[in-house]
C-alpha cells in the first residue's frame, strides 16, 4: 500500500460501537472533505450555530446502524433524520466514543503546547 493510500484507509477506517439501547453503530472520523461537505449541508446559518453542528458531525460521522449503512447526509433534513434514528442512545454513544479518544491517532500533540492545564488537547 502506497503512504498516500494508507493515509486514506486510516481516515475511513470505521469503529464499532453499541449504544444503551444495544444498537450496533458503525462511526468514523470526518475528514476534511466531509466537515466541508457538512457546512455546505447545513447551509450559511446552521454552519455557524456551533451546537446544532456539534450535533450534525456526530450525524456525519455514522456509516452503519445495526449493519445497515446510512448515507452521508447531503442536506439539513437528512441529517436531522439521522439523528432522529439515533435518538439519545445513539448520540450520547458516539459523543462518549469520540470523547473517550477512541480514534488511534498517528500525530500526537504535546499537551505543553498552547493548551492550558486541564483542557484538552
Amino acid at each position: 500500500m502506497s503512504p498516500s493510500e494508507q493515509i486514506i484507509a486510516v481516515a475511513s477506517e470505521a469503529r464499532t460501537i453499541t449504544d444503551a439501547n444495544g444498537r450496533s453503530l458503525s462511526i468514523r472520523k470526518l475528514r476534511a472533505l466531509d466537515t466541508l461537505r457538512l457546512f455546505k449541508a447545513a447551509g450559511p446559518v446552521l454552519a455557524e450555530n456551533e451546537p446544532w453542528m456539534s450535533m450534525a458531525s456526530l450525524a456525519m460521522s455514522v456509516t452503519e446502524i445495526d449493519g445497515v449503512p446510512v448515507p452521508s447526509p447531503s442536506s439539513e433534513r437528512q441529517i436531522e433524520g439521522i439523528i432522529e434514528r439515533l435518538g439519545d442512545a445513539g448520540v450520547n454513544a458516539i459523543a462518549d466514543a469520540t470523547l473517550a479518544g477512541s480514534w488511534k491517532e498517528d500525530n500526537t500533540v504535546d499537551p505543553s503546547l498552547g493548551n492550558s492545564p486541564g483542557t484538552l488537547p
